[in-house]
């Protein structure tokens, strides 16, 4: 068993492990990857890309069904075909397989496939088809990501109950589904399973659907669903459930304290996640809080020259935070290893946009209206309704808004929500106008192109002074 030595090796190959190498490797840094299943992690391969594919057909099935709202005729029933739709989902994470894989040759990065245990802050060991390899660096990131977790009293079989794995590949299409958790993983996949013609429900625990959000939103998306023909339940736990070859009968306790059972095709769980820090010997070596690695702002953990970075991490578990922490771990370990020139600093955390691809979409950056009060902030706030805005309108997609949080001392911008039609493209520009500490001067100076659906960003922040224009 040869000792191979690299300067940085990474453990996990998701969004944020192969950015991080990449980053290296551009660095100058003899790199290597090691990734137990497939390169590109489960974003790639099982989360944010495959879904969306998912999303899309379920869109333009919803967009056939209204034809007539267009002046457009089709023909015959509207039919989806399920195994269709999953193969092509499958065929696009394929693809960016792929495209991670000629990364890696492109810039010599080295790739070892097996499991990876760590021996020690800098060494580890990969056992894989070619037997146990020996590995050592100058420098480890850990990137071994997270799971979906399980109900304590039901687990996820892949027959019945599923987790988002089993969602994206079902061997069935499920007439009658329960959704329990309602963050952007639940919502998203209730939200592409009524448009393909499930019966759904949504159980959320909290009081409100997409609790992360500003309050608007949530109270929109939830009239919203409900109008496709969703069930939401606030303020509800499912308390059993129990699995059959048939289904799943639930025993729920609705917000008032009642308890009843409903009977189920299938159920999805998205209640969070659990990171992959197990048995992968990093006892001993980091602190831990819930599992999670606890990092300084630059990904360094508490032994000299391990690092950890993405949803093994403190959230956001987002993908793009991941990637972000992966390009800032690399500098500074580039930094530390004498490359000059590089000023890495840590992410703030303020200004990570979160996206839910729902129908309608959520965007949303920095803090919502109640936590900027909460903050102690006095807050100048606007709001600015799709209907007032012509693309929108045009586009048959009307229904929406764009909210904007101000600090009315400074006129700096605190947050921005925005929920409805191609919301998720136009979240970057509030992003960026937080990164570069903006104020609603700057923004209400800003041009936007007419006719857009961005326009309502600019009206939102008129809205929040009292100067808007269309409504």
């Amino acid at each position: 068993m040869a000792d191979t030595q690299y300067d940085v090796i990474v453990l996990g190959s998701g969004p944020g492990g192969y950015v991080a190498a990449i980053r290296c490797a551009q660095l100058g840094l003899k790199t290597a990857i090691v990734e137990r299943e497939l390169l590109g992690g489960i974003c790639l391969n099982w989360g944010c890309i495959p879904t969306k594919a998912l999303l899309r057909s379920a869109e333009i099935k919803h967009f056939m069904e209204h034809a007539g709202d267009y002046g457009l005729k089709v023909a015959g029933k509207i039919e989806a075909d399920l195994e269709a739709v999953v193969k092509r989902s499958r065929g696009v994470a394929k693809q960016l397989n792929q495209g991670v894989t000629h990364l890696m040759k492109k810039n010599k990065i080295a790739v070892h496939m097996g499991e990876g245990t760590l021996t020690g802050p800098t060494s580890l060991t990969v056992k894989g088809e070619k037997g146990e390899e020996k590995l050592s660096a100058k420098h480890v990131i850990v990137a071994t990501g997270a799971r979906a977790r399980d109900l304590p009293f039901a687990k996820a079989d892949g027959k019945r109950v599923w987790t988002y794995r089993t969602a994206m590949t079902p061997p069935e299409m499920p007439k009658k589904l329960l959704v329990i958790g309602s963050g952007a993983i639940g919502i998203e996949f209730a939200s592409f399973y009524n448009d393909m013609g499930a019966d759904v429900t949504v159980v959320e625990m909290l009081d409100r659907i997409v609790p992360v959000e500003d309050k608007d939103v949530s109270a929109f998306l939830e009239k919203n669903l409900t109008k496709q023909g969703m069930t939401i339940m606030t303020g509800a736990g499912v308390e059993d459930l129990k699995v059959s070859d048939k289904g799943v009968k639930a025993k729920i306790k609705d917000a008032k304290g009642k308890v009843g059972e409903t009977e189920f095709s299938h159920c999805i769980v998205a209640i969070g996640i659990a990171p992959n820090t197990e048995a992968i010997g990093l006892d001993k070596l980091v602190e831990m809080d819930r599992g999670f690695i606890q990092i300084d702002g630059m990904g360094r953990t508490k032994s000299k020259g391990l690092w950890a970075i993405g949803d093994c991490t403190p959230g956001p578990w987002l993908a793009h935070k991941a990637s972000h922490e992966g390009v800032t771990a690399a500098e500074a370990i580039a930094t530390e290893l004498g490359v000059k020139g590089l000023h890495p600093h840590a992410l703030d955390r303020a200004n990570i946009p979160g996206c839910t691809y729902c129908h309608p979409q959520i965007a949303s950056v920095g803090l919502t209206e109640e936590k900027a009060k909460e903050a102690g902030h006095e807050v100048k706030a606007g709001t600015f309704p799709f209907i007032g805005n012509g693309k929108a309108i045009a586009l048959g997609e009307a229904e929406g808004f764009c909210k904007t949080v101000f600090d009315a001392k400074t006129g700096e911008l605190l947050g921005a929500h925005m929920v409805g039609a191609e919301v998720t493209e136009m979240i970057q520009g509030f992003v960026v106008g937080k990164t570069l500490e903006t104020t609603e001067a700057e923004l209400m100076q800003t041009v936007f192109p007419h006719p857009t659906i961005s326009e309502s960003m600019h009206e939102s922040v008129l809205a929040s002074y009292g100067r808007a224009l269309h409504i």
